[in-house]
């Protein structure tokens, strides 16, 4: 086979694999030559590539370039710095050399004791994603992109500090840090910047793995005696994802070998972007060292939602929706509910409205108030806010610092007038009580003068920024 055959025959192997494998394990290895007895020998940057095309793709290029060159009998994969053959497996050890040296054995524990003790599960999982058993590679969700990114004010600053990570020509932030609760969007920019960096600089290795499955495969590299392949896989990245990184906590070897890593691309001036469900320091667990380089970068904080990023998420939602169920119709209001009743978790409430359009179509009905509320009872009721009419006016006669007696009181002076708008409002919100009850514990008041006080409240908050930043610091402190 010549080197030109090889030109061509990469073409073809590209389309059958695909691109990314074929960027991957194909497009760097180098065709050395045809040697004695048939051996067609390829030069391969490491062992690990060596052993994973010969071990994942060899038969293929067998048969593929036998049609080319029928003297090929097999194939061998050499180190490109180093004319020996590339390391294949482990052979099985001895009877003797059966037990787990002390690091594997230290390492087992802490994986057993999290549920990851390398089953044949976990093996199976690993291979089902295209991989091999050390490959750290995640699948993304194609949904996970900066576009179907909804941005608001909770989120706007971790938006653009991921922005800024996946469009920058230089290293920038290192590392960015994201933290928040679930459901906040946190996995989604991960996502997004890896989308990104793909998309903008495919020359670039970007690695995206949840911190679980570092464990895993630092796990499985002890077993089979295979660190140097590990660490020569993790330290060759360019960038490195890593999700859910409290999940290392507490588990002092992974955590030693996560720090190392992390030290490692570092001085190579390789970005590293991190995500965990809470900041550094209140990660419970997590050593000393490794929390000071969590804190060495940008650490950004993504906040609960608010009804109006609540309210985006839904209409871009819809839209979507709009296209699979293009006859079916939405009453006003709908949104609007579900975004005020649905506050702590977005994938709760994209899966309230996904089933919500489902049962709607497959009943063949409108989406009605009715309706909404009869399909999502139960998630409504999980996601009912246990707050008091009494508990709202004291908060809000402590913020504004009034009495609670002047709040619910009859005077009509702008001090107090306003206040109990704000109360109103917040009670209209947060809780399921009738306009004409909520007017009754204003001191006997009329539900229209109910309805009036919310109406001016919503007109305010679009035009002064002190009746919104108060509406939010009140919100947050009751729904805590």
């Amino acid at each position: 086979m010549t080197q030109e055959q090889w030109g061509a025959l990469q073409d073809r192997l590209s389309s059958t694999i695909g691109e990314n494998n074929y960027r991957t394990w194909i497009k760097p290895l180098e065709y050395k030559g045809l040697e004695a007895d048939g051996v067609a020998v390829f030069l391969a940057p490491t062992n690990f590539i060596g052993t994973y095309v010969s071990q994942n793709f060899g038969d293929l290029l067998l048969s593929q370039i036998s049609t080319l060159d029928s003297q090929v009998r097999r194939l061998q994969f050499r180190v490109s710095n180093a004319p020996r053959p590339a390391m294949g497996r482990p052979s099985p050890r001895p009877a003797a050399a059966n037990k787990p040296e002390p690091a594997l054995q230290s390492v087992q524990a802490e994986a057993q004791a999290s549920g990851y003790a390398g089953t044949q599960a976990g093996t199976a999982a690993a291979t089902a994603q295209g991989g091999s058993d050390l490959l750290p590679s995640a699948p993304l969700d194609a949904r996970f992109t900066f576009d179907n990114f909804i941005v608001g004010k909770p989120n706007e600053l971790a938006h653009a500090a991921a922005r800024r990570v996946a469009e920058a020509e230089t290293v920038t932030f290192n590392p960015l840090f994201l933290y928040g609760g679930v459901g906040l969007g946190k996995t989604h920019l991960m996502h997004a910047i890896t989308w990104e960096l793909r998309n903008r600089r495919p020359d670039l290795n970007v690695l995206y793995l949840s911190a679980e499955q570092f464990m895993y495969r630092f796990v499985q590299a002890l077993r089979e005696r295979r660190m140097m392949d590990f660490k020569e896989l993790f330290r060759s990245v360019d960038v490195l994802m890593v999700d859910d990184v409290q999940f290392i906590a507490g588990k002092d070897s992974t955590q030693e070998e996560f720090f190392h890593t992390f030290n490692a691309l570092v001085d190579q001036n390789k970005q590293i972007v991190i995500s965990a469900d809470r900041a550094p320091d209140e990660i419970k667990d997590l050593e000393n060292r490794i929390r000071s380089r969590l804190q060495s970068g940008l650490v950004v904080d993504l906040h609960p939602t608010d009804y109006e990023l609540r309210l985006g998420i839904l209409q871009s939602k819809v839209d979507t929706y709009r296209k699979q169920y293009p006859s079916l119709q939405l009453d006003d209001g709908i949104l609007e509910f579900l975004a005020h009743r649905i506050s702590t978790n977005v994938r709760v409430l994209e899966g309230a409205l996904t089933r919500l359009f489902a049962f709607a179509s497959l009943v063949g009905q409108p989406i009605t108030m009715e309706l909404t509320q009869d399909c999502l009872a139960d998630v409504l009721r999980a996601s009912d806010r246990k707050i008091s009419i009494e508990e709202i006016q004291r908060k809000v006669a402590d913020h504004y610092n009034i009495r609670l007696s002047d709040l619910i009181g009859p005077k009509r002076v702008r001090n107090f007038a306003r206040p109990r708008q704000v109360a109103m409002y917040l009670c209209k919100q947060l809780t399921a009580r009738s306009l004409p009850e909520i007017g009754r514990r204003f001191g006997g008041r009329d539900h229209t003068t109910v309805m009036h006080g919310v109406k001016r409240i919503e007109e305010l908050r679009m035009q002064d920024s002190q009746i919104a930043d108060d509406i939010e610091l009140l919100r947050r402190a009751l729904e805590a």
